[in-house]
């Protein structure tokens, strides 16, 4: 066990709070239903007038369980006034968002089981007539740009053509009306357009070499600009205020992503802007009324901004004053940039919501997203780093319960999804929660992660069950040789590619881990790269070249299928999945069950029939997370 340690160092630091002696009394064990219930009022949004609140909140329709659905309210300078109105009725799944087009129309999104079929819906907030722009059956749509100087459009990409690509129509928001202005030709994965809504630019791809596409007007053809292999990333963010030009996020010619702009007369040569030092840039903003460049930002332990324009810096600090001991995000804004809907978070809370009115220069709370739980019982989330066996640095986030001794905690490992993903600092309800009963949680950001520069991303090529592995398996190391964690008492849970490192995690390392929750995970990759939903085709070669080949690579595919080695899990296995789920299919978790099984090995399984890649709505939530509690109680006994 550990053997490895006797050839290698796992050094590690610790980034801010120390990991000595914690505060005396453990918090009291606050209830379930609080860390994962929807807010009472949230994902508030400003019409374009600024004169009215759009928010959202669970509502019981015709004794329906509660979903989220959307409520107006009229503002009064920047304090709501009168009672809120119910513009949509939704029964069966919570609106997971939505936002205003102009003063007098909302557009959401609604899919059905979590099939990720999306339509995009609108509703006129003073008659509350709602209109399906997309009523096509299995089709998925999305909306590519709201058309903010044209009060009666919007344009939409929906795949009701060919399942497999995407075409953009520009979509009448009152009747649904709808007319064709870019149709795919087969290898388009995205579009974009420039600050009249024209469609200028699009990325092509074959798989394994992506085109920048171009054209001067929507009448032209598109022209190829920029080709390069999938490694090398030139993404069009938008257009200079010309629109004779684009600004891009690029890594070409270099290892992380910068802020370029790029002339299609000459787009050999990049102009560039901004380059972090250490991560990838991961986006750039702009004033659409002051028609300048405000802000990029990035994460390095915690997110980052690099300003370009005075005013904007100004109302970022003059928020940091108001909100001391807090991050926060401008969530949105109306036309005259004026009003913005402010989110003041932490680590230990989700926080509140505010309208700051930059001309009164006034912040007005509109809501505490979760008042049940009290910030100053959370954990804090401390950034750490640790070494790899082959010498690499690995980045994440350590928890630790609050008022417990860091020293032989039972502990959970949370690896993410993805994984071409990260993950951040900020409030986890699930790291709370399982802080809070007395576990210590480890999220790291193992290689083959994003947002770390590309040579980072691309040594997890060909890794999963591999390299990628090692990487979470040596941050358990790191925990156990540090003394915090009890080594008969480490857990791991994960979602997605989470779940799979879940399944290779207790199939390859079956003495490191004495309880295993994978939730919507991969188990057979062949089975997996078989079943991905048609959208996802024309990237069928990207995927199998960072992934595995089934033919080419098949030896390594099926030594790294956790279902194929289902004879080496000897550690105690829940296993929740949603029935609709689109990216991992459902026999990805059927048939890990059916194997063990087999053996007489018991293993918990839950499925949601009216469930997808994961569970939304509250009761299947609350019944997964109690499931979830039980299990590792019963076996990391915290």
């Amino acid at each position: 066990m550990f053997s490895f340690l006797k050839r290698t160092v796992l050094a590690a630091s610790i980034v801010g709070a120390s990991l000595g002696a914690s505060a005396a009394q453990p918090p009291r064990a606050y209830p379930l239903k609080d860390f994962f219930r929807n807010p009472d009022r949230g994902f508030f949004r400003l019409a374009d007038d600024g004169k009215t609140l759009g928010f959202m909140q669970p509502t019981s329709v015709d004794g329906s369980p509660a979903r989220m659905n959307i409520y107006v309210q009229p503002l009064q300078g920047s304090k709501p006034v009168g009672d809120p109105r119910l513009l949509t009725r939704e029964t069966a799944r919570d609106i997971s968002n939505f936002f205003w087009k102009g003063a007098d129309v909302v557009l959401y999104q609604k899919d059905f089981g979590g099939d990720e079929n999306f339509h995009v819906l609108a509703v006129n907030a003073k008659t509350g007539q709602i209109t399906d722009l997309t009523p096509y059956e299995g089709v998925r749509a999305g909306i590519e740009d709201d058309l903010e100087d044209d009060p009666d459009h919007v344009l939409i990409s929906h795949n009701q053509r060919d399942p497999e690509v995407f075409d953009v129509y520009r979509v009448n928001v009152h009747t649904g009306a709808a007319v064709l202005v870019a149709q795919n030709p087969g290898n388009i994965v995205g579009w974009q357009t420039d600050h009249a809504g024209k469609v200028r630019a699009a990325v092509a791809s074959d798989g394994l070499n992506t085109t920048l596409l171009y054209r001067d007007d929507e009448a032209a053809e598109f022209r190829p600009l920029i080709t390069t292999d999938y490694r090398t990333s030139v993404s069009p963010a938008f257009f200079t205020f010309d629109d004779r030009k684009f600004y891009a996020l690029s890594n070409r010619g270099r290892d992380k992503l910068a802020l370029v702009v790029i002339d299609p007369a000459n787009p050999d040569a990049e102009e560039e802007i901004y380059t972090p030092e250490d991560v990838d840039l991961d986006a750039a903003a702009y004033s659409r009324k002051r028609r300048v460049l405000t802000l990029a930002a990035y994460q390095t332990d915690k997110p980052q901004y690099r300003f370009f324009d005075a005013q904007t810096e100004a109302l970022f600090k003059a928020l940091s004053a108001r909100l001391a001991g807090y991050d926060f995000a401008i969530q949105g804004y109306d036309r005259d940039e004026n009003k913005f809907i402010v989110a003041a978070y932490n680590d230990r809370t989700p926080g509140s919501r505010y309208i700051y009115d930059a001309a009164a220069d006034t912040l007005t709370k509109l809501a505490d997203i979760n008042p049940a739980i009290p910030e100053a019982d959370m954990s804090r989330v401390q950034p750490i780093s640790y070494q790899t066996r082959d010498g690499l640095t690995v980045h994440g986030y350590l928890t630790l319960p609050a008022g417990r001794a860091p020293s032989g905690l039972p502990c959970i490992v949370n690896p993410h999804g993805g994984p071409w993903a990260r993950d951040g600092w900020g409030y986890n309800p699930e790291v709370q929660f399982l802080a809070n009963r007395g576990f210590c949680v480890l999220q790291m950001n193992f290689r083959g992660s994003t947002g770390y520069g590309r040579a980072f991303w691309e040594a997890g090529f060909g890794q999963w069950g591999l390299k990628m592995q090692d990487d979470i398996t040596d941050g358990v190391q790191w925990l156990v040789q540090q003394g915090i964690a009890d080594p008969k008492r480490i857990g791991i849970y994960g979602a997605s590619y989470g779940g799979y490192a879940t399944l290779a995690g207790v199939a390859f390392t079956p003495e490191l881990y004495a309880a295993a929750v994978d939730y919507v995970g991969v188990s057979n990759l062949f089975t997996f790269m078989q079943s991905i939903p048609p959208y996802w085709k024309p990237m069928q070669a990207k995927m199998q070249d960072m992934v595995g080949d089934p033919e080419r690579d098949r030896e390594r595919l099926a030594a790294t299928s956790p279902a194929l080695h289902a004879d080496r899990i000897v550690t105690p296995l829940f296993v929740a999945q949603g029935a609709k789920d689109p990216r991992v299919n459902k026999d990805e978790s059927d048939q890990m069950v059916k194997a063990l099984r087999a053996r007489g090995v018991e293993v918990e399984y839950m499925v949601k029939d009216n469930e997808g890649h994961g569970f939304h709505n509250d009761e299947n939530k609350f019944e997964f997370y109690e499931a979830m509690e039980r299990f590792l109680k019963e076996h990391l006994k915290p």
